[in-house]
């Protein structure tokens, strides 16, 4: 699939606020600082979802739409941010939670991990809820350009394992980096192809 062009559309406080829309959303979420941003303008284009050094700076839900409103992107606001209190880490976990339990046009959620570091709880169960709410996911590994090729594929397979010890059957996994475009093109494909489901669906609803 080629992205033809991309343009932010609104920023909402909550999922009731969100655009009135009948196509697919895909929403990207992970840890404060997970390279979120950064994959967002990778799939789009350069400068789209602002980036920052300091985590945290989504606090909003973020659309953006996809040649000419075909789909949608949302960059979620990032979870487990320290810095934040706990009141505002609360307010952050509803707005997110409503998103994605009642937002009927979420159709895939990508769940970003730094593939440099071991399965850290806080995504573990993270995971665990979207498996108990029967959420669909993905999960998309990031900043593989700081390891070694053989490392990068240790991680993910550490991880795989500690998956399986409370998961039957595991979700989709990319391998990506904004620095060097890696898994750029199996992400498209990936929306593409649930993109066009979607439609033979929505098709055979109108015949």
């Amino acid at each position: 699939m080629q992205i033809r062009n991309a343009t932010y559309k609104v920023s909402s406080p909550s999922y009731t606020l969100c655009p009135p829309t009948d196509v697919p959303e895909y929403a990207f979420i992970g840890r404060s600082n997970v390279g979120k941003s950064s994959l967002i303008n990778l799939l789009t284009r350069k400068g789209l979802a602002k980036t920052s050094q300091k985590p945290g700076k989504t606090m909003l839900i973020n659309h953006f739409a996809i040649n000419d409103g075909e789909f949608f992107i949302v960059d979620l606001p990032g979870y487990g941010y320290a810095a934040r209190g706990k009141e505002q880490r609360e307010e952050f976990s509803k707005m997110i939670k409503e998103y994605i339990l009642n937002r009927a046009q979420m159709t895939l959620l990508f769940v970003l991990i730094d593939v440099r570091h071991k399965p850290q709880k806080i995504d573990l169960d993270f995971l665990e809820w979207l498996g108990q709410n029967s959420v669909p996911f993905a999960i998309v590994f990031t900043k593989a350009d700081k390891l070694g090729p053989v490392a990068v594929l240790n991680k993910v397979e550490e991880y795989k394992k500690v998956l399986k010890e409370q998961w039957e059957e595991l979700p989709p996994v990319f391998i990506t980096s904004s620095e060097d475009k890696r898994g750029k093109e199996d992400l498209l494909q990936y929306i593409e192809s649930i993109n066009n489901s979607c439609q033979s669906h929505q098709d055979k609803e109108e015949n």
